[in-house]
């Protein structure tokens, strides 16, 4: 049963390093006749068979004594767990690597302690070590080891993020003349196709051929590929029946009718092929048939092959234990279930189109041994699922648990936050009404320092004896705005008569005013608003006399009027100022412009008046 693999592990590891890791683990190849366990994993149907058949050889072990016990490294038959880390571009991250194979890790899992296993190696290390502990915590402090660093696979739960961040490692094919590149999560996919890795022949043959060369190994060299001559009933190779010759030479003649008449193949008999016994009947299998019917027959009577193997393995129990109590006085111990071996059978997940029906191998073993196995199978498979479950529940109960204090952690914080924040909000309310109060005052300042301002420079271009010298400045501009009514008039900085006088200002219209619109300078006397109006007589009846200076000091324009006693013009004013009253036509305005006449010197020119005060 065993042959065919018996060899197979040794040179799994042997060709690691070419052929780097596979979808299923002990053949290194993609699944032929594919089986997979409750976990996750897929096996090839063969590999199975020999994965038990060692675990048989595990169950032999333990009745020996302590010293037979697996150490702390996979034997020769262990398959390697994570992913080798020569297949990196680059040197990867102490965090990617597994604290147990030292590999990538491959489906990571997290300890309470903090460090990370492939689920594989975790597996393995309960499994074959009592209350394991993380041997990363017995490296960093060994004075520190708690409960925690405890290990079983209830207590680790899967690290998605790490698992991401791995599955966009970028990696490449190490098998010898395979150029692949690509991502982790791509890379088991490429190896269960590359051309150039080396794979066991499927026949059992034993050897290893790249999958590209499996074609030819088939036709040319394999031992087990063969067909029987129909007349002489011999076994031959590809290679040998094409050159077999027998008694009336009817191969031959065979031979060449299907070469000469390749069209009509299809309707040609096939060769007899040889009747062989199943792999399973040292297991109790009866079934014989042809390799296709085996082949088939395999494929479909999983769950009676189960069966089988689970009477062999309690039959093979029965005697070790009988044996064992004879030769020394062995008591074999309640809980002996040949350690992994009952653990996979139960953990196989039979497909759902492989129902035991209790007639589905009628030529492999009676029916009412069938019905009896097939209870015991699901009861151990009922047990299995509803310890995992407990497992499983545990698990979920610790992560609650974990969650619900960091909820009432969040929560104690969120209310410090919040009562932080009502005392910040009071702080910040505070603030602002002082700053409002301070802007408050700032306006008032301001407002203060404008009026200080406009008295300060009242009081420097303030005139108390009558005589007033009016200095305009950028007269083009703001001639250009008189004429385009942007701003028509300009009003000259209030004087006096005298310190206690009359107050007064002029108005000019650069641009002219009524009569003199559009062709004269108008310039005006206006009579203002004072403080000391009710001490002075009116109406106001002071000559007034304009003048124009020429910055040569050639020709002044002077121009004078007396005051129209009856104008309200120069009656006491009731508001600021009084309607203006002067001369509209106190200067052409092309006189004011001409090059002759000085009036007008850098931009700029002055106007004086003049109050007879006697």
């Amino acid at each position: 049963m065993s042959s065919s693999h018996a060899s197979e592990g040794p040179m799994e590891k042997d060709t690691n390093n070419s052929s780097s890791i596979y979808i299923c683990p002990p053949c290194i190849m993609f699944p032929q006749n594919p089986a997979q366990i409750p976990r996750g994993h897929s096996y090839c149907m063969s590999c199975v068979i020999w994965l038990l058949s060692n675990l048989l050889q595990m169950a032999e072990k333990t009745t020996r004594g302590p010293q037979d016990i697996p150490g702390s490294s996979p034997d020769e038959n262990e398959f390697p767990f994570g992913y080798p880390t020569n297949i990196c571009e680059d040197v990867p991250d102490q965090k990617y690597l597994c604290s147990n194979c030292n590999n990538i890790l491959k489906k990571a899992l997290q300890t309470l302690c903090g460090h990370r296993y492939c689920s594989a190696c975790l597996s393995w290390i309960v499994r074959t070590n009592k209350n394991a502990i993380c041997q990363k915590c017995k490296e960093e402090d060994p004075s520190t080891l708690s409960e925690g660093s405890l290990l079983a696979e209830e207590r680790a739960f899967g690290d998605a993020a790490i698992n991401k961040e791995i599955s966009e490692l970028k990696v490449h094919c190490v098998t010898l003349g395979c150029s692949w590149s690509g991502i982790m999560k791509n890379f088991e996919e490429h190896q269960s196709l590359c051309e150039y890795a080396l794979i066991p022949c499927h026949t059992g043959c034993g050897h290893m051929v790249m999958r590209k060369k499996l074609a030819d190994h088939l036709e040319n060299g394999c031992a087990n590929n063969v067909t029987m001559c129909q007349k002489c009933k011999r076994s031959l190779s590809s290679s040998e029946y094409q050159e077999h010759s027998c008694e009336g030479n009817l191969c031959k003649e065979q031979k060449h009718v299907q070469t000469e008449t390749p069209s009509k193949e299809k309707n040609c008999p096939t060769p007899l092929i040889s009747k062989d016994g199943c792999r399973f009947a040292e297991a109790g299998c009866s079934f014989r048939g042809s390799k296709e019917k085996i082949k088939e027959h395999e494929k479909t009577a999983v769950g009676a092959h189960m069966l089988l193997l689970l009477q062999h393995i309690k039959q093979l129990k029965a005697s070790l234990c009988t044996a064992a109590k004879s030769a020394n006085g062995f008591i074999p111990r309640s809980d002996l279930n040949v350690n992994g071996a009952g653990k996979s059978v139960s953990d196989l997940q039979i497909p759902g189109g492989l129902e035991i029906n209790g007639d589905l191998e009628v030529d492999c073993f009676p029916e009412s041994s069938v019905s009896e196995d097939e209870s015991v199978l699901q009861q151990l498979v009922r047990e299995k699922v509803i310890s995992e479950l407990e497992n499983k529940l545990h698990v979920f109960e610790n992560i609650v648990a974990v969650l619900n204090k960091e909820v009432e952690t969040s929560n104690l914080e969120i209310t410090a936050f919040r009562r932080q924040s009502e005392l910040d909000q009071n702080v910040i309310r505070g603030l602002e009404l002082k700053i409002a109060e301070l802007h408050r005052c700032l306006t008032q300042k301001d407002a203060g320092l404008s009026s200080l301002h406009k008295t300060l420079l009242f009081s420097e271009q303030a005139s108390y004896d009558g005589v007033f010298l009016w200095k305009i400045t950028d007269v083009g501009r703001k001639l250009q705005d008189s004429v385009t009514g942007r701003a028509v008039s300009l009003y000259s900085p209030a004087f006096y008569t005298a310190k206690y006088g009359y107050k007064v200002c002029l108005r000019v219209y650069l641009n002219g005013d009524g009569t003199g619109k559009g062709t004269h300078v108008s310039l005006f006397f206006v009579v203002m608003k004072g403080d000391y109006d009710a001490l002075l007589p009116w109406p106001f009846r002071h000559k007034v006399t304009f003048m124009l200076l020429d910055q040569n000091n050639r020709e002044h324009i002077i121009d004078a009027f007396r005051p129209d006693l009856t104008s309200a013009s120069f009656q006491r004013p009731v508001n600021d100022m009084n309607v203006a009253s002067g001369c509209p036509m106190f200067l052409p305005l092309s006189k004011l412009q001409s090059p002759k006449y000085a009036y007008v010197k850098e931009d700029t020119l002055f106007l004086k008046c003049i109050i007879e005060t006697n």
